[in-house]
């Protein structure tokens, strides 16, 4: 069967784009690597969570240290019951280069990582879009925000975000249903820090959890937020956005859309006499048979690394570097978001404030440097973190002498990463995977500008805490000195670049590749730029865009 359009990959933005497709009337095959997970079937856990305490949830020892030594930005998420939501680094192997950590998280199931992600959603701003052009790094946007901002709405309403409409120009408002509240001690530290700093805001983060639902999310099946918090286990109400609770139920409804599991896509078919895509080659994950499919459009959704990887091993004649890979920008300027550790300070005087066990999100403070503030660094980042009680070592101890139970308030800056073509993707030429592909080599490092933001972040964040009367406060300059490994933030992007020039980018600024003009891409990779924020709303907002203008070119008959 020869479908309208093949999308590779299952996760936020491949469910965008099926979604969008097959509402458009396409034909629509979507491919996943991994297997099948039902919406709330067994593969979800949350029961599991629920029943079972988080020290008897632990993967044992030796089996983490086998399969998931790269997981210590996901040790929150990570358990037991819900470890199948992993990608195996053992069975999916990648290399690195000595004295360059990369820790690559990932999803390889049914709804990829949509399952497991931190759901915090927050538009980019005009500036975010500028900023290569502005200071010469990276090359320009081929998009602004004015681009964008419908298909924010668009895909706002859908996912269903909450969150407060808070006026910060650098943190555009949008289409919100009620945010969660904040806890009593989150309202005193905030009355305090926005005193002592009036150019900066501390304010409820914005999740993709449904704190009520309109109508789209009722035809859709899905459920108010219950505030469980067991959101990495799957949510069987679909209170939170996902490929299985919300783009996928959608394009199913359709009737147009097929879907086939246990699917690796191995390369990109091209047919150099029409300079055109015709489908892709993939393998069987179980029993490691060879098929072709093919198709009028291709989408690669298999997230930043993975899509470069792929155009890289579609190799032919007319690409020998790969697929649409004239620029040779394929693999490069890989980036995430870097991080140092977490400033923690504990709030005294608080014993009385009543305890909010259970919210799907926390607060936030959005960029102010080289904003509303001039910093000695390009760039910015944005801090995540909230209030709650627990047992802090270094704390005040009990009869027992064991820490006491306190207030303790965290914040965990989120920098801007630069693009850096040296920072990069390649394959191996020694080594492949148990179906016969050559291993991703993942070369990366941060360089003298994350690492002074990381110092300063540290820094403002103590004197953040410090305002807010808190005491026994992390020691910035230890922390500010420790930074997150790339790839630790999960947020890898920026493989295949979007751009205004062929010679220096891969796709334009439709998520079109400008030497193969039906091959479209609309996840990570195409990102010009990091930001500040967590990218999957931009990611989200692409997808439905490409989709539509890919649908369009199909109806007008260029394509």
């Amino acid at each position: 069967m020869r479908f309208d359009a093949i999308v590779v990959g299952s996760g936020i933005s491949g469910g965008w784009v099926a979604k969008e497709l097959t509402e458009r009337g396409l034909k629509v095959l979507m491919l996943e690597r991994g297997p099948f997970i039902e919406h709330g079937g067994p593969g979800y856990s949350q029961d599991v969570a629920l029943s079972t305490r988080r020290r008897d949830d632990q993967i044992p020892d030796e089996e983490k240290a086998l399969h998931y030594p790269y997981h210590v930005g996901v040790s929150y998420a990570l358990f037991n019951s819900n470890k199948h939501f992993w990608a195996s680094d053992h069975d999916h192997p990648y290399e690195t280069v000595s004295g360059k950590p990369y820790r690559w998280i990932r999803g390889y199931q049914l709804g990829g990582r949509s399952l497991t992600w931190g759901r915090q959603s927050y538009r980019w701003s005009p500036d975010d879009f500028e900023s290569n052009k502005r200071d010469g790094h990276g090359v320009d946007w081929p998009i602004r925000y004015g681009d964008l901002e419908p298909w924010y709405d668009h895909v706002e309403a859908f996912a269903g975000v909450s969150g407060n409409y808070d006026g910060i120009p650098q943190l555009p408002d949008g289409d919100f249903l009620p945010p969660f509240p904040f806890n009593g001690v989150e309202e005193l530290a905030k009355e305090k820090i926005e005193a002592a700093f009036p150019t900066r805001r501390l304010i409820m983060g914005r999740t993709a959890n449904l704190s009520r639902v309109t109508k789209v999310h009722m035809d859709g099946g899905r459920k108010t937020c219950e505030q469980h918090v067991k959101c990495h286990h799957g949510c069987p109400i679909g209170s939170y956005f996902s490929t299985q609770a919300s783009t996928l139920p959608a394009a199913n409804a359709t009737g147009n859309l097929t879907v086939i599991t246990d699917m690796i896509v191995e390369s990109v078919t091209y047919d150099p006499a029409t300079r055109r895509a015709t489908g892709v080659r993939a393998i069987n994950r179980l029993t490691k048979e060879g098929v072709t499919y093919e198709a009028r459009l291709i989408f690669l959704n298999a997230s930043a690394i993975n899509t470069a990887a792929l155009l890289l091993n579609s190799r032919s004649d007319a690409f020998p570097r790969g697929l649409a890979n004239g620029s040779d920008q394929v693999g490069r300027n890989l980036m995430d978001h870097v991080s140092c550790r977490p400033i923690l300070g504990t709030y005294p005087g608080a014993e009385s404030e009543a305890y909010q066990p259970d919210r799907p999100t926390g607060l936030y403070v959005p960029r102010y440097a080289n904003v509303t503030e001039d910093k000695s660094y390009l760039r910015g980042f944005g801090m995540q973190g909230g209030a709650a009680r627990m047992r802090r070592e270094g704390g005040e101890l009990d009869a027992d002498g064991r820490p006491k139970n306190a207030w303790v308030i965290n914040l965990l800056p989120f920098g801007e990463v630069l693009p850096n073509p040296d920072n990069r993707v390649t394959l191996t030429t020694a080594r492949v995977d148990s179906w016969g592909m050559p291993l991703p080599r993942i070369e990366a490092e941060h360089g003298a500008n994350e690492k002074a933001m990381m110092q300063a972040a540290a820094r403002d964040a103590a004197a953040m805490l410090a305002a807010a009367g808190c005491i026994d406060i992390t020691p910035w300059e230890e922390a500010g000195d420790v930074l997150t490994p790339p790839g630790d933030r999960i947020h890898e992007m920026g493989t295949a670049r979007m751009g205004r020039d062929p010679a220096t980018s891969v796709f334009n600024g439709w998520g079109q590749a400008h030497e193969v003009e039906n091959l479209f891409c609309s996840d990570g990779a195409v990102m010009t730029s990091a930001a500040s924020m967590n990218p999957s709303l931009t990611y989200m907002a692409l997808s439905a865009r490409a989709a539509h203008h890919a649908a369009d070119l199909l109806e007008q008959g260029v394509l």
